[in-house]
C-alpha cells in the first residue's frame, strides 16, 4: 500500500513538472490549438458547403476536429519522452528515490490534462462559428470520459514511440501516422463515399468509432454498437502502449 502512495505522490510530481515545462513552452500549445483551429475554420468554410452529410456540416466535423487536436497533444507528448531520454535527465532520476513508472505516467497525465484543456477551445471556437450541441450534463461528463480514455490510449502509444526512436524530429514524425488517421475515417466524411478499396479500413479503424461516440454524444443521438467498440480500442491500443513502453523502459535502463 505504501508503495503505490509513493508511486502516486511520484507520478502527481512529474505530472506538475510537465505542466510547468508546458507553461514555459507556450509554442506547444498554440500549435495543438492552433492547428486543429486553423483546419476546422477550412474544412467549415472552404470545405463545408461542398459537402452533403445529411445535416449541418460543422456539427458533423467538430467531433473529427476533437480527435485531431488529441492526435496533435499526443505528438506533443512523444516528443517530450524523447526529449528526456536525450537529455539525460531520466539516468538522474533513475538514481533517485522515485518509482521506475513515475515519469512516463506524468507524461500520460499531463497529456490528457493538457488535450482536455485544448480540445474545449476547440468546441468553444466551434461554438461562436456555429456549432450547436444538443448534450446535456450527462452526456458532456461521458464525452470527456471518451476523450480521456482515446488520449490515454495515444499517450501511451506516443510514450512508446518517444523511448523507441533517437531523437524528438523523430519521435514527431512518428506521430505524423496517428494524426493522419482522423482524415481515413468518418470524421470529415461518411465512409460510404471513400473509394471501395479504402472504405473497410475506413469503417473499422479505432477513430470512427470513436468519432461515432463522440458525434453521439454531442448531438443527442444514440451511440449504438459504437461505444464499446471504441472503448475496447481504447483499452486495446492503451494496454499495447503501456507494455512496449515497460519493455522499452526496461532495455533502456539495462544499457
Amino acid at each position: 500500500m505504501r508503495t503505490l502512495v509513493y508511486s502516486a505522490q511520484d507520478s502527481a510530481t512529474m505530472v506538475g513538472r510537465n505542466l510547468r515545462h508546458t507553461l514555459r513552452s507556450p509554442d506547444t500549445m498554440i500549435m495543438t490549438i492552433a492547428v486543429p483551429v486553423s483546419i476546422l475554420l477550412m474544412f467549415v468554410y472552404v470545405f463545408g458547403g461542398a459537402m452533403n452529410v445529411g445535416g449541418s456540416y460543422i456539427d458533423y466535423v467538430v467531433p473529427g476536429i476533437i480527435l485531431l487536436c488529441a492526435g496533435f497533444g499526443s505528438g506533443a507528448t512523444a516528443v517530450a519522452v524523447a526529449t528526456d531520454t536525450s537529455s539525460g535527465i531520466v539516468d538522474r532520476f533513475r538514481a533517485m528515490a522515485v518509482s521506475r513508472g513515475a515519469l512516463l505516467t506524468g507524461h500520460v497525465l499531463e497529456s490528457v490534462l493538457r488535450n482536455l484543456l485544448t480540445s474545449s477551445v476547440v468546441v468553444l471556437v466551434a461554438v461562436v462559428i456555429g456549432f450547436r450541441p444538443t448534450a446535456d450534463p450527462v452526456r458532456w461528463l461521458a464525452l470527456a470520459g471518451v476523450l480521456a480514455c482515446f488520449v490515454v490510449a495515444l499517450s501511451w502509444v506516443a510514450a512508446a514511440l518517444g523511448l523507441l526512436v533517437s531523437n524528438p524530429e523523430a519521435a514527431n514524425g512518428f506521430m505524423f501516422f496517428f494524426m493522419f488517421l482522423p482524415y481515413v475515417s468518418s470524421a470529415f466524411v461518411p465512409t460510404h463515399t471513400l473509394p471501395s478499396w479504402l472504405r473497410g479500413f475506413a469503417a473499422h479503424q479505432p477513430v470512427t468509432s470513436v468519432t461515432e461516440t463522440v458525434r453521439g454524444l454531442l448531438m443527442g443521438t444514440p451511440v449504438g454498437d459504437s461505444a464499446p467498440t471504441a472503448l475496447a480500442w481504447c483499452a486495446g491500443l492503451a494496454l499495447a502502449g503501456y507494455l512496449a513502453a515497460a519493455a522499452l523502459s526496461r532495455r533502456t535502463a539495462s544499457h
